[in-house]
């Protein structure tokens, strides 16, 4: 009987209750609200649901995350080899790949304007960097948050890991996925607070045709370059229109199914879970982490701004015909970015639709956030 009781008590106290801490319970909490604005409300539910998961697993079970070195056996927990992926930059350039397969670069090509809101919306990301400093993070530090500012998540994850701030990792991810699913809350209300109900129902002109030919030489174009003036931007840029050469060039369609398709998903999955791991509540609840979500929405909110801005100064130039709220798009938040410039625009005049005209400064961002981490890895590397 002594026997079954021992073994027994031994069970229970082999159970998460008895080593949780005050910070684990309120990171599970956290986790719980991500499952339910990826589940109830589908707010990106493709990178929110393996993220929190993620983070409800690291916190009731740390060894998921232990390193081989610290393990008894010698064998490191299931979630550390997917973050070593990140770590070395793999699972974010796979992604790059991914969104090149899947994106449509045709509305940037028929109105190269769009490079121009684009570019604008990465000022958040130099608001961020000069924050950062202020704040009292390290060079490296200040360039790996403020990505956060373009609302990309895996262009977030590569340069942590290029810059060596790998301790930081965690945070910015999340930082950088959350602004972006919150896109559809974050963005509206400056949209609307820097324009005119005038200036949101003006429609803009159809696109023109673009030929099968333009939409194979950009990505060839591009790729040269951009890795002429920045090499570094290789991994990312290189991925990114190596996906949409696949696509454009309809002669490797087994190819653009598996990048757009069964890999993407395997590696949204490592990423996404590996990113939700690293939120332990030793690393997650600090002083450097609450900064680093101010920074991001900060420069998220700047980003947005100076996007609509431009977009209001181009309106201007061109004689009301182009709509404002197509320069918020320029972050990098393809395409959930664009899908809100459209029911902005919409909600002005439900006979707009700009979803097509966003897509080109949409896609642009994706392009100059890369090339502003490509700047950043120049000076720092």
């Amino acid at each position: 009987m002594d026997y079954i009781l021992d073994v027994l008590g031994e069970l229970v106290h082999q159970t998460a209750f008895f080593d949780l801490t005050v910070g684990n319970y309120i990171m599970i909490a956290v986790a719980c609200v991500f499952l339910y604005l990826a589940i109830a409300k589908e707010y990106e539910p493709l990178l929110l649901v393996p993220i929190a998961f993620g983070m409800l697993l690291v916190n009731m079970y740390p060894a998921i995350m232990m390193s081989p070195e610290e393990a008894e056996n010698g064998v490191g927990g299931l979630l550390y080899y997917f973050y070593i992926l990140d770590e070395w930059s793999l699972l974010p350039s796979l992604i790059f790949l991914g969104v090149g397969a899947m994106t449509d670069f045709g509305p940037l090509i028929a109105n190269p304007k769009s490079f121009l809101l684009g570019a604008a919306a990465q000022f958040g990301i130099y608001v961020a960097y000069f924050g950062a400093i202020l704040l009292g993070f390290n060079d490296k530090a200040a360039a790996a948050i403020s990505i956060i500012g373009g609302a990309d998540g895996p262009t977030s994850i590569f340069l942590a890991g290029k810059l060596g701030q790998t301790d930081l990792m965690g945070p910015i991810a999340v930082a950088a996925y959350s602004y972006m699913s919150l896109v559809p809350i974050i963005q509206p209300p400056i949209m609307k607070l820097l324009t005119t109900e005038e200036e949101r129902k003006i429609k803009m002109e159809q696109l023109r045709p673009v030929s099968k030919l333009e939409k194979i030489l950009f990505p060839i174009i591009v790729t040269i370059v951009v890795t002429m003036i920045l090499p570094s931007t290789a991994p990312l840029v290189g991925m990114l229109m190596l996906g949409n050469l696949f696509r454009e060039s309809g002669v490797v369609k087994q190819l653009t199914e598996t990048a757009s398709n069964a890999l993407m998903y395997i590696v949204v999955i490592l990423l996404g879970t590996s990113v939700g791991a690293t939120t332990s509540a030793e690393a997650f609840l600090n002083w450097s982490t609450i900064k680093i979500v101010i920074l991001g929405l900060l420069a998220f909110a700047f980003g947005t701004a100076s996007g609509v801005i431009i977009g209001k100064i181009m309106c201007k130039l061109s004689g009301g015909k182009i709509n404002p709220l197509i320069g918020s798009a320029g972050v990098s938040a393809v395409p959930m970015a664009a899908r809100v410039s459209q029911k902005v625009g919409s909600e002005a005049d439900s006979t707009n639709f700009l979803l097509m005209h966003a897509m080109g400064p949409n896609v642009a961002g994706v392009i100059g956030t890369a090339v502003a981490a490509g700047v950043f890895m120049a000076i720092f590397l």
